[in-house]
């Protein structure tokens, strides 16, 4: 589905050469802690979500996301939190973004396709496309997401302003809410929750086993900078590491990006693999598999025997299970690590799909025959 290498010459009027910055900021800490409620987050609290047995995995029992905006690889490589961090756990210096902006890579992410899209503007994927949330729920497995400064659990606006005015929140950096089987099933859409549920969270020791962390439009980067997001880091994910109720012996944690800031370039992004889940002897260390966004899908699916979306999850040339996954459960990655010819991951506005109306093409029927990291596809089972 990726079109020729001569599309990348339309990226030439439009490409990034700088990280997307505007504002120079300083980071000013929201609460005395992560674990901690605060006015600035706006939205109360709905108290923490149920308590839930843990389904355990083949390797992991909780899975969490951190996704940072808009970074060079390089870039984040020079900050000395990522530094720090990378020697407590394993630098994926071979793992890719899907393609620009933003709002696709976050929806891939969830549903394991971007359907062509190629803007932040508002969509809605229909209530028959599956995403994560279907494969975990059909598990019992709990979940969430976290979105700092959104309002009200399961806001549905475009984006929201605080009473400071700037605009903190934006709908595009949610992975689950454009999807239809999420924000029409009022219980589902109830699990898309704010920094105040986190905080709850966390302190009753309910945080659910797969949740994806969203920070705000400064503190991830996307309004400020990458130093910026690492004065965020030190506050809010270095300290959590330390909180047993955050980060058990089973935890694994992504921290990446969604894309880099140089449309010019493939979208390499700087990730690392943490928590109590990375072998004490993988710490400090490298691993230079080909990874893209899609590998979450398919290490989650892998650890857990999910099944799968039938969707681009299922491209075996895109969808690697992170190694140390994949050695423990014995599944065969395709092979390919960041010195090799790589696809072209920076291509955007091209890609055909429902969601492009310059390239339409109808919704894909998911592929019901394709056996995947974590098995079949899920409604046959």
């Amino acid at each position: 589905m990726i079109p020729p290498r001569a599309s990348l010459f339309l990226l030439g009027a439009l490409a990034k050469l700088t990280s997307g910055a505007t504002t120079t900021a300083t980071f000013t800490q929201p609460a005395a802690a992560p674990t901690d409620t605060s006015s600035f987050y706006v939205g109360a609290s709905n108290g923490s979500l149920p308590y839930t047995a843990t389904v355990p995995g083949l390797v992991f029992d909780r899975f969490i996301q951190v996704w940072l905006e808009n970074t060079d690889y390089s870039a984040a490589a020079a900050q000395s939190v990522f530094q720090t961090l990378s020697q407590e756990g394993i630098t994926l210096s071979g793992y890719y973004s899907l393609t620009h902006p933003s709002q696709p890579n976050y929806v891939a992410a969830a549903g394991g396709n971007f359907w062509g899209l190629a803007s932040d503007d508002e969509v809605t994927i229909p209530a028959n496309v599956s995403t994560i949330v279907d494969l975990l729920d059909a598990k019992g497995i709990s979940w969430a997401e976290y979105e700092e400064n959104m309002p009200t659990d399961g806001y549905l606006g475009d984006n929201f302003t605080n009473p400071d005015g700037y605009t903190y929140y934006k709908r595009k950096h949610s992975p689950l809410v454009s999807y239809d089987s999420v924000n029409q099933d009022p219980a589902r859409l109830a699990r898309i929750r704010n920094f105040n549920d986190f905080a709850y969270d966390v302190g009753n020791n309910t945080l659910p086993q797969w949740f994806f962390v969203t920070p705000n439009m400064k503190d991830d980067g996307h309004d400020t900078g990458i130093a910026y997001a690492s004065d965020w880091l030190n506050y809010w994910l270095v300290p959590l590491l330390q909180d047993p109720n955050f980060n058990t012996a089973r935890t694994l944690i992504l921290l990446t990006f969604d894309e880099n800031g140089n449309h010019a370039i493939n979208n390499e992004i700087y990730s690392i693999l943490l928590g109590g889940a990375v072998p004490s002897n993988l710490r400090g260390t490298i691993d230079n598999t080909f990874y893209t966004h899609y590998s979450t899908l398919t290490t989650v699916q892998n650890n857990w025997k999910l099944g799968n979306l039938g969707q681009q999850d299922c491209n075996a040339t895109l969808a690697n299970v992170f190694q140390f996954v994949a050695d423990a459960t014995g599944y065969k990655n395709n092979g390919m690590t960041n010195g090799t010819n790589l696809p072209l991951l920076n291509i955007t506005g091209t890609i055909p799909g429902p969601l492009n109306p310059d390239y339409w093409a109808p919704w894909p029927a998911p592929n019901t025959s394709c056996v995947g990291a974590g098995g079949g596809f899920f409604w046959s089972k």
